[in-house]
């Protein structure tokens, strides 16, 4: 049946942030069937991804000319993984191109830190747990830092997850003053950066998790009918931190600095 026909969106998720990797195939509708795969993320990403891709497909007995569109993880996160996810996701929209797509596939660009509150958000109501009033995604950023965007959830399922600010970075001896004015009272913070020794005292419940490619399948839905896809040469990794390293340069200027100062 062509894609344009099919009664529900068809949707491949692609996210590769973190140090796993995690692809999803399905409707994103709750309840439909969803066919997933996972493993090491980082530098292997870009090597098993594509096969992993390929399984799904099969397994599914769905052709990549009939997808609706490709999710992907667009960040903050690992600047290697986000490239990847990019990089495939783009790669697998034009694909389609000789098939009978003009223009290729839809891309969806998705939040990391949105896919990580969705992940927590489920999992509690997977456990009969009730959600707070927000959900605080918090993602190791390395550098002593931290990637942190709060959301507002204000009903059930992934539609009621509302940004109260946009993701930023944020070290940990500043983050409970940050949090405090955004999201004050009770909240659950979810994330990957619980046994960094600043955060010991902030508050909140806690829930460890990373965001997963099924996370972006649930908020697929709401966010294509929102209007979010962009054709695939508009997709772009969304990084927060615009540097990883120093110029020789700048290191040896703060060298300098450090020894005046001594």
């Amino acid at each position: 049946m062509p894609a344009a026909h099919l009664p529900q969106h068809r949707l491949l998720a692609i996210e590769t942030s973190t140090d796993a990797l995690s692809v999803a195939l399905g409707t994103g509708e709750p309840g439909a069937p969803v066919w997933s795969r996972g493993g090491p993320g980082g530098a292997q990403a870009s090597g098993t991804l594509l096969p992993m891709v390929r399984s799904l497909l099969t397994e599914a007995g769905w052709s990549l000319d009939t997808l609706s569109a490709v999710v992907f993880g667009r960040g903050p996160g690992s600047f290697t993984g986000l490239r990847t996810a990019c990089s495939v996701a783009q790669g697998l929209a034009y694909g389609v191109q000789g098939m009978g797509r003009a223009g290729g596939l839809p891309v969806l660009p998705v939040d990391t830190l949105l896919a990580l509150a969705e992940e927590a958000r489920q999992a509690r109501g997977n456990a009969g747990q009730p959600v707070p009033g927000a959900i605080v995604a918090l993602l190791d950023a390395r550098m002593g830092e931290i990637y942190v965007a709060p959301y507002a959830c204000r009903a059930a399922g992934p539609a009621g997850l509302t940004p109260l600010a946009p993701p930023r970075l944020c070290t940990p001896a500043d983050l409970p003053a940050y949090l405090d004015g955004l999201a004050p009272g009770e909240r659950l913070l979810t994330g990957n950066v619980f046994d960094m020794e600043p955060l010991a005292a902030l508050a909140g419940q806690r829930h460890t998790a990373l965001p997963t490619a099924a996370a972006l399948l649930r908020l697929a839905p709401g966010l294509l009918a929102a209007g979010h896809a962009v054709a695939a040469q508009d997709a772009l990794p969304l990084y927060v931190r615009d540097k990883v390293a120093q110029t020789t340069v700048e290191r040896e200027s703060i060298r300098l600095a450090a020894e005046a100062g001594a």
